[in-house]
């Protein structure tokens, strides 16, 4: 916000600008790099728990890369089978009345 509002005035100081877009620069790449590891490393489980590759993972890279592993994700067959539920074991059958 007050980067926007010292922006707005009447002269701005091209050398103070030119320091302000340095710096937005300068932390740019970090906030992308946190923001492709927040987002690949779910889909990378994902691929695996799914039966695929891992390495599908970093199509999220590619604008709409993402968009299409969603679709290769939602429509293919998973190579994996369910593990068989658990539950209570079968009660024995009353025993007969007399």
């Amino acid at each position: 916000m007050h980067l926007a509002l010292y922006l707005m005035q009447a002269q701005p100081d091209p050398a103070q600008v030119q320091k302000m877009a340095m710096a937005i620069l300068a932390v740019m790449p970090l906030f992308i790099l946190v923001a492709l590891a927040i987002v690949i490393v779910p889909v990378w489980f994902i691929c695996k728990k799914a039966g695929f590759s891992p390495w599908l993972s970093l199509l999220n890279i590619v604008p709409l890369g993402g968009l299409v592993l969603l679709y290769v994700l939602a429509f293919s067959e998973w190579r994996v089978m369910p593990l068989p539920q658990q539950g209570w074991p079968q009660a024995p059958p009353p025993p007969p009345r007399c």
